[in-house]
C-alpha cells in the first residue's frame, strides 16, 4: 500500500533557533492532533538538520535535506555530502526541485549522480519534476515531464525505483497567481503513474508514492488528497506555520 506523505520544504527560511521552535510546534501538533497514517517530513536547511532531528519524535516525524552534493567527498568547498546529511539524522533528500534546476543549473546528469549517492547511502530521494508556464501553455507538459523522467529515474532498476518518492510541481502555479486545478494535478500524477507502469509494471506503479507540489493549502488539501493518484504533498510556504501545516496533514 502506498504511503501518504506530507513533506514541508522550508527553503531558505528560519534561523536555527526559529527552525527548532517551528519543528517543536509541528511535533506537538502532530503527536496530539495529527493523522496517524500520514508520514510527516520536515525539509530544513542544512544548518538545521541535526538540531531539528533531535527536537522531534522520530517515530512520527522524518527529516529531509533540501539538496546534496553530487560528490561523495573531497575538495568541494561549500558542498554537503550525502554521508554528512545522513550523520545528522536526516533520512530523506529533496532532489531536482525546480528552483535548483532554474537558479543553480542542475541538469539531469548532475541529478543522476546525486540520485545514485542518495540511494547508495540508504536515504530516500523525493524526486521533483514539472513544467514551466510556457510549456503548459504550449500543451506539451506531458512530453516535458516524460523527458525529465526518462533522463533520470527511469535509468533505475525496479528495486531502486521502489525506494523513491516522486513530487510533481507545476512551476507555473507556484507564486504566479495562477492555480492548477485539482483535475490538472490528478491528470499529471495519473500520467506519471502510467509511465511507470509502462516502463516497469503496474504493480510497481501502484507502490510508488507521488506527491503534488503546487500551491497546496489547508483549503484545498482535502480535495487534492481525495484524488486516486495523489499520495500527499510537497508543501512550501504553508509548512512554515505549524497550524497551517497540520491542517494540510489532516487533509486526509
Amino acid at each position: 500500500m502506498r504511503k501518504k506523505i506530507v513533506a514541508g520544504n522550508w527553503k531558505c527560511n528560519t534561523t536555527v533557533k526559529e527552525g527548532v521552535e517551528l519543528a517543536k510546534s509541528v511535533n506537538e501538533l502532530v503527536l496530539t492532533r495529527g493523522a496517524k497514517d500520514v508520514v510527516v517530513v520536515l525539509g530544513t536547511p542544512f544548518t538545521h538538520l541535526n538540531s531539528v532531528a533531535e527536537s522531534v519524535d522520530r517515530n512520527r516525524i522524518q527529516i529531509a535535506s533540501q539538496n546534496c552534493a553530487a560528490e561523495s567527498k573531497g575538495a568541494f568547498t561549500g558542498e554537503v555530502s550525502v554521508s554528512m546529511i545522513q550523520s545528522t539524522g536526516a533520512n530523506y533528500v529533496i532532489l531536482g526541485h525546480s528552483e535548483r534546476r532554474e537558479y543553480y543549473n542542475e541538469t539531469s546528469e548532475i541529478l543522476n549522480k546525486k540520485l545514485a549517492l542518495i540511494l547508495e547511502q540508504g536515504l530516500i530521494p523525493i524526486y521533483c519534476c514539472g513544467e514551466a508556464l510556457t510549456i503548459r501553455e504550449a500543451g506539451t507538459q506531458n512530453e516535458f515531464v516524460k523527458q525529465q523522467l526518462d533522463e533520470t529515474i527511469f535509468y533505475l532498476t525496479e528495486e531502486q525505483l521502489l525506494k523513491i518518492v516522486i513530487a510533481y510541481e507545476p512551476i507555473w502555479a507556484i507564486g504566479t497567481g495562477k492555480t492548477a486545478t485539482t483535475q490538472q494535478a490528478q491528470d499529471m500524477l495519473a500520467y506519471i503513474r502510467g509511465l511507470i507502469a509502462a516502463k516497469y509494471s503496474k504493480s510497481v506503479a501502484e507502490e510508488i508514492s507521488i506527491l503534488y507540489g503546487g500551491s497546496c493549502s489547508a483549503s484545498n488539501a482535502n480535495e487534492l488528497f481525495s484524488q486516486p493518484d495523489i499520495d500527499g504533498g510537497l508543501i512550501g510556504g504553508a509548512s512554515l506555520k505549524a497550524e497551517d501545516f497540520l491542517s494540510i496533514i489532516n487533509g486526509y
